[in-house]
């Protein structure tokens, strides 16, 4: 099962269309039980335990969407972003740690 965070959807809701297809073609595949690796999804242990970040790309960005993998296998999708610059501003990453630590898990 995956659940997109509402304050997520609303930030997914912003990426281009071939973007938002991209991610969820590989939010199916989590749900399929499939291990993402790299190039597409990498660990993001500087957030936290478990979470991840899908890594993708079109003329107009490089865009970034962190989730989480529970042990009940449940993916939460955290946080949705564009890059502007070469690494990832800390502003996203505390937001990203912040919905972690409101789930719980």
């Amino acid at each position: 099962m995956v659940i997109v965070l509402p304050a997520c959807q609303h930030e997914l809701q912003r990426f281009p269309e071939e973007i938002r297809g991209d991610v969820a073609d590989a939010l199916a595949r989590l749900d399929a039980g499939q291990s993402l690796t790299m190039p597409l999804s990498r660990p993001m242990s500087i957030i936290g335990n478990g979470v991840h970040e899908l890594r993708l790309k079109d003329r107009s960005g490089a865009y970034r969407v962190f989730y989480v993998l529970s042990g009940a296998g449940i993916v939460y999708v955290l946080h949705a972003l564009q890059k502007k610059t070469q690494a990832t501003p800390k502003s996203n990453l505390d937001l990203a740690r912040k919905r972690l630590k409101e789930l719980k898990l």
